[in-house]
């Protein structure tokens, strides 16, 4: 199995991708095991489109794959960014797409003079665990997420 898909193109979205990221969502709902969760339609992502940062990942021609990100202020260590979702469709795992996506957005964060990058992970995903550990990530298990719906 190659590293990487030849034709793998990771660049910001455009709007014709909204539809396609939103599917995308959705299969990341499903895959986190909480598609109950999932209260975004695709016409407020449309909507939202100048507060939606992402990039996608493209293998001849079809996104499949996103990164969403945004800047963020963090008290204890300052400018950052933080990656919201990280998702690959399941054909196109293991071939270093997820790891592009990363990349790409930790050296947007870095091009950007931010000093960290922060994500959530659940604990359950063990996979992706060791891969942020194994890329020098400190996977904090003590702190839990708080959410107050609006």
């Amino acid at each position: 199995m190659p590293d990487t898909f030849p034709s793998t193109i990771i660049r910001p979205f455009t709007k014709e991708d909204l539809p396609t990221i939103f599917a995308l969502f959705k299969e990341f709902s499903i895959f986190q095991k909480t598609p109950e969760k999932m209260h975004i339609t695709l016409d407020q992502l449309m909507e939202d489109e100048l507060h939606f940062q992402c990039f996608v990942a493209v293998v001849n021609g079809e996104v499949i794959g996103y990164a969403t990100y945004f800047f963020a202020y963090y008290s204890w260590t300052g400018r950052g960014v933080y990656l919201d979702d990280l998702y690959v469709r399941e054909g196109h795992r293991k071939y270093g797409i997820g790891r592009q996506l990363l990349d790409k957005v930790i050296s947007f964060a870095r091009e950007n003079n931010c000093k960290t990058v922060r994500w959530l992970v659940s604990r359950w995903n063990t996979n992706a665990i060791e891969f942020y550990k194994k890329i020098g990530a400190h996977v904090d298990d003590t702190e839990m997420t708080a959410v107050l719906p609006l």
